[in-house]
């Protein structure tokens, strides 16, 4: 069995991806912040101390999409095309979404991840004041197009 991302002595390598032709690649993320009622209730009255809490996450989600190869040390700088954010207030806490595209020779699986975690991490940050026992949930790949190894789809 060979790894690929260990050279022939057994260390840490990044994968040379010199030869392969850019296509078109995206990928789609999804997590969930728990928040209790209160944490809920404040967000969908606009009442959270720290200002509007979506739009400040959907924001450093994006930008966590651009910084995935700062954040993980195998991960390839690659072009950010496209990133986008959803976040929604549910009876749970807060959805998010991320969906990011590109051009290139890999994938943006990473960076989709990334951006839901990132984003989930600002939510956190904006109402920890109001309810210290928020969490990130259940960060997981839904689906992702391009590539070698084709489309795929979470099956659930």
């Amino acid at each position: 069995m060979s790894f690929t991302h260990l050279d022939d002595r057994g260390q840490a390598r990044m994968v040379d991806v010199t030869a392969k032709q850019p296509t078109i690649r995206s990928a789609t993320a999804s997590g969930l912040v728990r928040c209790g009622p209160d944490v809920v209730r404040a967000l969908r009255d606009g009442a959270v101390p720290k200002g509007d809490v979506l739009a400040v996450a959907r924001i450093a989600g994006i930008a966590g999409a651009k910084k995935t190869p700062d954040l993980l040390p195998l991960a390839h700088v690659i072009g950010v095309h496209g990133a986008a954010v959803d976040l929604e207030v549910t009876d749970d806490g807060v959805a998010v979404t991320a969906t990011v595209r590109t051009a290139d020779r890999t994938g943006v699986e990473m960076e989709a991840l990334t951006a839901v975690a990132v984003a989930g991490l600002a939510v956190i940050d904006m109402v920890k004041g109001l309810d210290k026992s928020v969490s990130l949930a259940d960060v997981r790949l839904e689906r992702k197009t391009g590539g070698k190894s084709g489309d795929w789809v979470r099956a659930e």
